[in-house]
């Protein structure tokens, strides 16, 4: 069971705890459940239907008449609105109740709606990436199971090797070589996945090694493929040890590749970069290098 605090519930629906408490007392929207205490909480239901009734709401329905409407009605309006062409905060949130309801279906219309009127990498910053964020938020409020986090990231994943596969068909740039990888103990594929995409749309030749690639198998990677350059990511890994001996040996034993990395442990530790590895802290700058890099090799 997943409970949820009013601030919870705030959080994950942009509903101000004030208003909620509004609606809560004046129509009786939703009803609280109590602890043997008499603490106040919610349960997912809740949040769903505040979800329902926010995006109802932005559309120009008044809550006082939503509060009339049974459950069943509120889910068909929902459905009947937000199938195609809802603006951004109506699909989000109709995302997210897809997600709630484990509905592939709606789930991909959504997406491939935003993907073919703005474009998969858009689609990636404007959608993808902001709905990761808020599932974040929900993670660590707990109500997130593992299988609804599964669920999108792997149609998620899906799409992005598709859009890949598409990208793979057009010529690459003589010369721009890219072998990237996730270390041991780093899990977060979808980013690396991006990473490719962006590469292979700048027309590169890239190497995708996959996560938890042991130091040993990246390095002979890269001397069978001749990479100019290696990019990876530190989020998870190396938080309990420390990063710079990983990378002194990478710079090491790639001397003639330039190294970006990136991730949160490049930032939160203090390291001593050498002279062939720089740090990219975020799909602007890694773009910006792009562009640079392409321009001097062609």
């Amino acid at each position: 069971m997943v409970a949820y605090s009013i601030k919870d519930l705030e959080s994950l629906s942009g509903v101000k705890a004030h208003t909620l408490r509004i609606w809560e007392k004046r129509y009786g929207i939703i009803k609280p459940s109590r602890t043997d205490t008499n603490i106040r909480y919610y349960m997912d239901c809740d949040l769903q239907k505040i979800l329902n009734i926010t995006l109802l709401n932005r559309k120009g329905y008044k809550i006082s008449k939503i509060a009339g409407m049974p459950n069943d009605e509120i889910r068909q309006k929902v459905a009947e609105l937000t199938e195609v062409g809802a603006v951004f905060e109506d699909q989000l949130d109709a995302m997210m109740l897809s997600m709630f309801e484990l509905d592939e279906t709606k789930f991909n219309i959504m997406l491939d709606h935003h993907i073919s009127s703005k474009g998969f990498e858009e689609t990636m910053n404007d959608v993808v990436y902001p709905l990761l964020d808020k599932l974040s938020v929900m993670w660590i409020a707990g109500s997130v199971k593992g299988v609804h986090e599964n669920f999108v990231s792997n149609i998620i994943r899906r799409k992005t090797i598709v859009e890949i596969d598409k990208l793979n068909k057009n010529e690459s740039i003589p010369g721009f070589k890219c072998l990237i990888f996730l270390p041991e103990n780093e899990s977060h594929e979808l980013s690396l996945l991006f990473l490719q995409y962006i590469l292979v749309k700048n027309r590169a030749k890239v190497i995708n090694l996959g996560t938890g690639v042991p130091l040993i198998d990246v390095l002979e990677g890269k001397n069978i493929f001749k990479a100019k350059y290696i990019f990876t990511i530190f989020n998870d890994s190396f938080s309990e040890a420390p990063l710079q001996p990983y990378i002194n040996e990478l710079s090491k034993n790639a001397q003639e590749t330039t190294i970006l990395i990136s991730g949160f442990q490049t930032a939160s530790q203090q390291l001593n970069l050498p002279s062939n590895v720089q740090i990219l802290n975020s799909i602007d700058q890694i773009k910006s290098f792009i562009r640079k890099e392409t321009t001097s090799i062609n």
